[in-house]
């Protein structure tokens, strides 16, 4: 078996675990959850299932203003390259797909990446506009961390949930703390990444010589790092303005499980899901299964069964999942083939075959 083949089993294997996951978790909340009571619920109570598409349609509206925030970030930081809000929302469409089957989403940075350079960006200024939106986020959640836990102060009996949340918020700190440090010390960053690099080209097929690679990675520091560094100093207009567009896509995005619950019949609940979200959101950014699976749906059952009851709560996860989780993928799916040409062989090297 080459690389090729190799390579597609994988992302093959991660797209079948992670449907796998999803699916598998749902079942068994199903299962665990419908009894007489959901039954008789759904037969009287009327379903609003115009409240079920304006769900997907706000979902729409939250990738577009992520694609809107990617396009402040890059227009700013290169004054020569202009992409416009229709170019940056496909790179957001295109990087849905990996960053459903990876975990922490991981998968999608490299392909915002690869598309914002293929836009005109070097290398560093791109990257340091993947990084400054996970910069930007980071800070939004953090701030919205204490609200989450106030809202569900002695609400949360589940000790693997306490647990999760707790490693996971010690993980957020910890890569605030060297993504600081990277930026403070580029010198340090270069050596360390020469370091890694002159390690793994032992297992790589592609011969650079030492030379080039530390080219290559001096270049990307330095661009990566003047480019943060414009964010934080006479960027730092552009910083706040993307901010406030976080705040406002988050927000955007946390209004899907209010209105599901009002198709359900529910109150909106709107203060209580949204602090479910920050802490779903943070128990999902730990590098665990493919896109959070499995994960969410159970961290959701948990969570929402508490101010909507266990015996609807299993109809709530799937309504939620399909919505964020899987329409994602399916829309993800269909813009990175038409842009690569390819879904299940995608990898690195698929993108660099193409420049």
């Amino acid at each position: 078996m080459d690389s090729t083949e190799k390579k597609t089993k994988t992302m093959k294997l991660s797209i079948i675990i992670s449907l796998i996951l999803s699916i598998a978790i749902i079942i068994l909340i199903l299962f665990f959850t419908i009894d007489a009571e959901t039954l008789e619920y759904l037969s009287t109570q009327q379903i609003r299932y115009e409240f079920f598409f304006a769900a997907m349609g706000i979902n729409v509206i939250y990738w577009i203003l992520w694609g809107v925030r990617l396009r402040i970030l890059s227009n700013t930081i290169d004054k020569n390259v202009s992409i416009s809000v229709w170019e940056s929302t496909k790179i957001i469409f295109a990087n849905l797909f990996l960053a459903n089957i990876t975990p922490s989403m991981a998968g999608g940075e490299p392909v915002r990446i690869y598309l914002l350079n293929k836009k005109g960006l070097s290398v560093g200024n791109a990257t340091a506009s993947v990084l400054g939106e996970r910069l930007l986020d980071v800070i939004f959640l953090l701030l919205c961390v204490p609200f989450a836990f106030l809202i569900f102060r002695g609400r949360i009996e589940v000790g693997a949930l306490k647990v999760g949340l707790t490693i996971a918020i010690a993980i957020f700190l910890f890569a605030v703390i060297i993504f600081a440090y990277a930026l403070k010390n580029p010198k340090k960053t270069k050596s360390f990444l020469i370091f890694l690099s002159n390690k793994l080209s032992k297992f790589s097929k592609k011969k650079d010589s030492e030379s080039t690679r530390i080219k290559k990675i001096n270049s990307a520091v330095d661009d990566f790092h003047n480019s943060m560094v414009f964010f934080l100093s006479t960027g730092k207009k552009t910083f706040l303005k993307a901010g406030i567009f976080t705040a406002v896509f988050w927000i955007t995005g946390w209004m899907v499980p209010p209105l599901i619950l009002l198709g359900l019949g529910f109150d909106p609940f709107i203060i209580e899901s949204c602090a479910a979200q920050v802490l779903l959101i943070i128990i999902i950014m730990m590098p665990t299964t493919p896109g959070g699976a499995g994960v969410t749906e159970g961290g959701a059952a948990v969570l929402y069964s508490i101010f909507i009851g266990s015996s609807l709560v299993g109809i709530f996860v799937i309504l939620f999942r399909f919505i964020t989780y899987h329409m994602g993928l399916i829309i993800g799916v269909i813009f990175q083939y038409r842009i690569f040409k390819s879904v299940a062989s995608f990898s690195l090297d698929v993108i660099k075959k193409q420049k």
